[in-house]
């Protein structure tokens, strides 16, 4: 079939590969699995399945309408909250928050509204309550006999704790009909066997540069040029996408040229000074947005070595250029691995000056290893 919703989902083929299939069999799986990393498109899928499912060619226009606008009875969304001051597990999801908390969540529901791949930002939102799951069981238990499909779709299914996995685990067990879960999450391990064996999983894939492309243009107003650019370093996702924006791109690809220049010069502290210059703010995300950076433009190198044009860093093919004619017997692949695995340390609590330390000394070290 070619699905009308569906079908505009840029770049995951092979998953709506799948819920085409279930939509044909009219066998519709109670508990789907959405995985992979976040930014690709998966909460935007859910919201379209939930279209294919209920806006045949007999529906009203204000259905669609209404799951675009994530409004219940037609969709349950569900998704990380900050807790609040004395807030007891008795107590709603946002019963106790500040009004504070309270306008963030509803701008950032706006913003999700009206572009589905905006990743939500809530303060102190670490984890799903487990009075957000008990909200579920409010809405499982009312009768909608006249919508063919509900949706409960959560967001980060991850952030959910043993306690709240548990309580959904009842919910999955035995599911009304007509009600389809949707549990979106970048982080699979963290979800009990017992929640995946009672879901089907559906694998999502990084875009490829073109159709992240297009999403920039589409839905956050970028040129297409700057859209191309920021795309190639991006790894097929649109949250790195905006944090290279948000981190300002252009700056940062300048002062990761500075910082390759003065580590493989050996000069230490003007890499050091450098690199201090961009985490001003403490903000560890930059950090590691430099480390993908760098990590591209080896990957130049070896493009530049074996006689192929260069993808990322074509500006600054000296640079590239120079690499390759002094340090001849690198191993660039060893070193890529190595500042790739630094990025595991952030989520360490490792003091940030250790790890850029450890970035300035990985690329400074090049030239003696073989």
């Amino acid at each position: 079939m070619t699905s009308e919703f569906l079908s505009r989902v840029p770049g995951q083929n092979k998953s709506i590969e799948i819920l085409e299939k279930f939509i044909d069999s009219e066998n519709i799986p109670h508990s789907l699995l959405f995985v992979g990393p976040s930014g690709i498109g998966k909460f935007f899928t859910a919201v379209q399945f939930a279209k294919e499912l209920n806006c045949g060619e007999n529906s009203k226009p204000s259905i669609k309408k209404k799951i675009s606008s994530l409004e219940e009875p037609y969709v349950k969304y569900v998704f990380p909250l900050p807790r609040g001051k004395n807030e007891t597990s008795d107590d709603s999801p946002t019963a106790k928050l500040s009004e504070d908390a309270l306008e963030q969540i509803l701008g950032q529901l706006k913003l999700k509204r009206s572009n589905p791949y905006h990743k939500l930002h809530i303060d102190k939102a670490n984890n799903i309550k487990i009075s957000s799951i008990r909200d579920i069981k409010k809405f499982l238990s009312l009768n909608y006999d006249d919508i063919k499909y509900r949706l409960v779709v959560i967001d980060d299914a991850h952030l959910m704790n043993d306690e709240a996995q548990n309580a959904l685990l009842k919910s999955l067990e035995e599911p009304p009909a007509g009600v389809v879960f949707i549990l979106c999450t970048d982080n699979e391990n963290l979800l009990l066997p017992t929640i995946k064996s009672r879901s089907w999983r559906i694998p999502f894939s990084p875009q490829d540069d073109s159709t992240l492309t297009e999403i920039l243009t589409t839905y956050f107003s970028l040129k297409n040029d700057s859209a191309k650019k920021i795309s190639l370093f991006s790894d097929g996702t649109v949250d790195n996408a905006v944090n290279l924006l948000e981190n300002d791109f252009d700056i940062l690809i300048e002062k990761s040229i500075n910082i390759l220049r003065y580590s493989l010069g050996k000069r230490y502290n003007s890499a050091f000074t450098e690199i201090e210059s961009i985490y001003s703010d403490n903000n560890p995300r930059s950090l590691q947005l430099l480390i993908q950076i760098i990590i591209k433009w080896f990957s130049d190198t070896v493009r530049d070595k074996v006689g192929l044009e260069k993808v990322y860093f074509e500006k600054y093919s000296d640079t590239i250029e120079k690499f390759n004619s002094k340090f001849i017997d690198t191993d660039v692949y060893a070193i890529q691995n190595r500042l790739d695995s630094l990025k595991s340390l952030f989520n360490r609590n490792i003091n940030l000056n250790l790890i850029i330390a450890n970035i300035i000394f990985e690329i400074g070290y090049t030239g003696i290893r073989k």
